[in-house]
């Protein structure tokens, strides 16, 4: 059993600004791949190819341990979590552009400090709400929805922000108990192994050329990396200190969504960027500094 997690925010903003930047461009080859071919294929792709570099990676050093749980039936719920985020997300993408889809996602980090406090005994100062809101307007400021906005999408990116709150809370109960290898080894088990069995129905043999199989391998590649330094951040810092800086990787998606498919951002976008920046460095300031509970 690993010792309680400890507190080092600057650490674990760090490690989190990785893993936002990688979630990014997982999003931002997730949603090519959505264009051309069934959600579940592009799922399937994520978590194996997220299994198969976990194996080749960790399996020689750590061998069975690798899966050895403290809480093996929690890291099951956190694994079908992540799951239901990634399907749901991807789903979107096939509806809605993404930078909005990104947008929308953000009703997670006021779900993760709701569930933080009250699960997780993590403090709040009823202040920090404050810049947590200033945040989030400057989200609706970058991807402002439009009256068509309200559609299939909108639901599926809803219900993909649930089970993302969930499965933050449940890392961060989790990250103090087992291995981060563990857990991010359980996420790839479990999520190629619900895939497995559901991509069968929508495969179409010969769909994937060779440029579609390396952009496929690359979601691995891009799940892997973010998801193992999220679980170090959320180890190094409560899920309250690093929720308001999670806006971050709306910023990433505007740029990508920018440079990859023609969304190039407008006045009111970079002005809720410096809104979305403020308000993190509000929340970063007092937790370097000290606060009462």
């Amino acid at each position: 059993m690993n010792a309680p997690a400890a507190h080092h925010p600057i650490r674990g903003i760090l490690y989190l600004m990785g893993a936002l930047a990688l979630f990014a461009l997982l999003d931002t080859v997730s949603k090519t791949l959505a264009a051309r071919h069934p959600v579940a294929v592009v799922v399937w792709g994520r978590y194996f190819a997220h299994f198969l570099i976990t194996l080749v990676v960790f399996l020689p050093r750590y061998g069975t341990s690798l899966f050895k749980s403290a809480r093996p039936g929690l890291q099951l719920v956190r694994g079908l979590t992540l799951v239901g985020t990634t399907g749901a997300v991807v789903a979107a993408f096939q509806h809605m552009p993404l930078a909005e889809v990104t947008a929308l996602v953000f009703v997670t980090p006021f779900l993760v400090t709701i569930l933080a406090v009250s699960f997780l005994g993590e403090k709040m100062p009823a202040w920090r709400w404050i810049p947590v809101i200033v945040g989030f307007s400057g989200v609706l400021l970058i991807a402002r929805p439009s009256g068509n906005a309200f559609n299939i999408g909108v639901v599926f990116v809803l219900l993909g922000a649930v089970c993302y709150a969930v499965y933050q809370v449940l890392t961060r109960k989790l990250s103090a108990v087992d291995r981060s290898v563990t857990q991010l080894s359980y996420t790839a088990l479990i999520g190629a192994a619900t895939m497995c069995v559901l991509v069968p129905r929508y495969w179409v043999p010969g769909a994937l050329d060779l440029r579609d199989w390396l952009l496929t391998g690359s979601l691995g590649v891009l799940a892997a990396s973010g998801h193992l330094l999220m679980i170090m951040a959320l180890r190094a810092a409560p899920a309250t200190t690093l929720s308001p800086f999670t806006y971050a990787q709306l910023v990433w998606a505007t740029l990508l969504g920018w440079l990859v498919f023609g969304d190039f951002p407008d006045g009111l976008s970079l002005a809720g960027m410096g809104i979305i920046v403020a308000s993190g460095v509000v929340v970063a300031y007092s937790e370097r500094f000290g606060k009462s509970g």
